[in-house]
C-alpha cells in the first residue's frame, strides 16, 4: 500500500517537472517555437484578456446607454401621464381660456385709450374738488411704456380736512377706470389752517397701447435686439 503511494507521488512529481520544464527558458520574442502547453496558455490568456476588454468597451457602454434611455423613457411617461390629464381635462381647460380673456377684456375696458387721458385727469381733479379739497399740485410726469400698456404717473398735493383727504383717495379706488395712489405722505398743513392736511402722492393712471404704438414698440425692440446680437459677434 505505502508502495503504491509512493508511487503515485512521483508519477505526479515527474508530470509536474515535466509542465514546469515547458515553461522554463521560453523566448518572449519567439512565442511560435515555445511547447504546446505555454502556447495553449498563452492563448487562453489572450483570449480572456480580449473578453475582459470586450466586457468594458462594449457591454459596459451599452449599460450605460441602456441607464439613460431608461431615465428617457421614465421621462416621457411623466410626459405622456401630464398630457393625456391635459386630454382629458380639455373642456374644462377651453372654459378656464375663456373665463381669464373674459377677464383681461373687463381689465382692459378699465384702461382707457389715449385720447380718454385728458378726461380721466379732469375725474380725477373733479374727485379732489368735489371733496371740498384745495389741489396746490397736479403735475402730469412722463408717461412710462410697458409691454402693452402705458404708465402716466401724476404728482398730487391736495389740502383740506382728513376726512375730506380720505373719501377722496375712496372716490380714486371707484373711478371706473383704475387709478392708484403710491408714495402717500400726510403733515400737517401751515400753522394758521385750523387743522387741516396736506397729502403729497403720486398717482398712477394706466391705458392701453394702440395698434401704432405697439407696432412702434415691436420695431424699436428688434432695433436692440439686433444691435445686441451685432455687439455680441
Amino acid at each position: 500500500m505505502a508502495d503504491s503511494r509512493l508511487a503515485i507521488n512521483l508519477g505526479l512529481t515527474a508530470s509536474f517537472e515535466r509542465v514546469a520544464l515547458q515553461f522554463r527558458g521560453l523566448n518572449p520574442r519567439l512565442p511560435g517555437q515555445w511547447p504546446l502547453l505555454p502556447k495553449v496558455c498563452a492563448w487562453g490568456s489572450a483570449a480572456a484578456l480580449a473578453l475582459a476588454l470586450g466586457w468594458l468597451l462594449l457591454v459596459s457602454g451599452a449599460a450605460d446607454q441602456l441607464e439613460a434611455d431608461r431615465r428617457v423613457e421614465s421621462g416621457l411617461k411623466d410626459e405622456y401621464r401630464a398630457k393625456l390629464g391635459q386630454a382629458v381635462n380639455l373642456a374644462a381647460l377651453r372654459n378656464q381660456k375663456v373665463q381669464v380673456q373674459d377677464y383681461v377684456t373687463q381689465l382692459e375696458r378699465q384702461l382707457p385709450g389715449k385720447a380718454e387721458m385728458d378726461a380721466l385727469l379732469s375725474d380725477i381733479n373733479q374727485a379732489g374738488i368735489g371733496r371740498g379739497l384745495q389741489f396746490e399740485l397736479f403735475r402730469p410726469g412722463q408717461v412710462e411704456i410697458k409691454d402693452y400698456y402705458a404708465v402716466l404717473p401724476i404728482s398730487v398735493r391736495v389740502t383740506g380736512h382728513f376726512h375730506d383727504i380720505g373719501s377722496f383717495t375712496a372716490d380714486l379706488a371707484n373711478l371706473s377706470r383704475i387709478v392708484t395712489l403710491h408714495n402717500l405722505a400726510i403733515v400737517p398743513a401751515a400753522k394758521d389752517s385750523a387743522g387741516l392736511l396736506t397729502m403729497d402722492a403720486v398717482a398712477r393712471t394706466y391705458r392701453y397701447l394702440d395698434s401704432a404704438e405697439l407696432a412702434e414698440l415691436r420695431k424699436t425692440r428688434a432695433e436692440t435686439e439686433a444691435k445686441a446680437k451685432g455687439a455680441r459677434r
